[in-house]
């Protein structure tokens, strides 16, 4: 397992374990052996749904069986009693299987999103998961069980980036579905009309959720750094294409495209949603380490 080393949060290195299981169990334990060693001491993996006994709860629902193995008092939690529910939204549209060098947008936003999920699951908290492109393909709703990761996990993995985006509305029907408070977290490329999709973000806070955005970026999305006439394709519209010098327009790109970033940015800050830009270039721990900021 891992011991903290970056190697371990490397896109590159993430890319060659296939099972999605294992990466995102690679990430977070590496990344919790650095902060939460002596949180995670002396538990077994059997007890990750309890927490301590503390003065006023009440005694029928001590676990005595805990009790014999550990010597400590421990409380069970029920799924109601979890601290949060996280309703992880990621994008499964055609335009995330980009990469111009390694992992995907599409890989990246999976792998983060079950890193995400065990994370979540681990500080036993409720975590679920919707998968969507111009419709929803998937909606589990949050449960605070440990053996739910596998459920999650089977839905990333059940199918590749296809289909066209249509992000705002899709963020509005997920939010008409979500009947309790809790934390959204959305991953996307956001190719999509950004008042659309700020409209859809808007739903949620509207409602009292908590919402972070991790918008994914391949790296040459971001620079550009093509030489030479290159033919460019539109993943999601394939009679959508444009032969062009790279050296000619990669000034006004990348102004339009920082643009577009700062827009979002603002707009998010305005509506008190955390926002952040993630290259697929980026190592997992330091997009890890938003959220866990988030969650303090």
């Amino acid at each position: 397992m891992p011991n903290g080393d970056k190697n371990y949060f490397d896109p590159k290195v993430l890319a060659g374990i296939s099972n999605l299981a294992l990466r995102a169990r690679w990430v977070v334990e590496g990344l919790m052996s650095g902060i939460h060693r002596s949180r995670a001491k002396g538990f077994s993996v059997e007890f990750e749904e309890h927490r301590e006994y503390s003065p006023g709860d009440e005694i029928r629902r001590i676990d005595w069986k805990a009790l014999g193995k550990f010597d400590r008092y421990f409380i069970k939690e029920y799924e109601d009693e979890t601290n949060l529910r996280a309703y992880l939204l990621m994008d499964a549209s055609a335009s995330m299987n980009y990469a111009s060098d390694g992992i995907t947008k599409f890989d990246y936003g999976c792998t983060l999103t079950a890193s995400l999920a065990y994370l979540i699951l681990k500080q036993q908290d409720a975590a679920g998961l919707v998968t969507f492109s111009d419709h929803i393909e998937s909606f589990i709703p949050p449960r605070a069980k440990r053996d739910y990761l596998t459920q999650i996990l089977g839905a990333l993995e059940k199918r590749g980036a296809a289909g066209e985006t249509n992000v705002g509305k899709i963020l509005e029907d997920i939010a008409g579905q979500v009947k309790r408070r809790g934390l959204i977290v959305l991953v996307s490329d956001l190719l999509d009309e950004p008042e659309s999709i700020l409209n859809g973000l808007r739903q949620f806070r509207f409602r009292g959720n908590d919402v972070i955005v991790f918008h994914l970026f391949d790296q040459a999305e971001l620079e550009l750094p093509f030489d030479g006439n290159i033919l460019f394709e539109d993943l999601e519209a394939a009679n959508l294409q444009v032969i062009a010098d790279p050296r000619a327009i990669r000034t006004t790109y990348k102004q339009v495209v920082q643009e577009f970033i700062n827009d979002m940015r603002k707009q998010c800050r305005d509506n008190t949603i955390d926002y952040q830009v993630i290259s697929t270039a980026t190592p997992l721990d330091q997009a890890l380490a938003s959220y866990l900021s988030w969650r303090g």
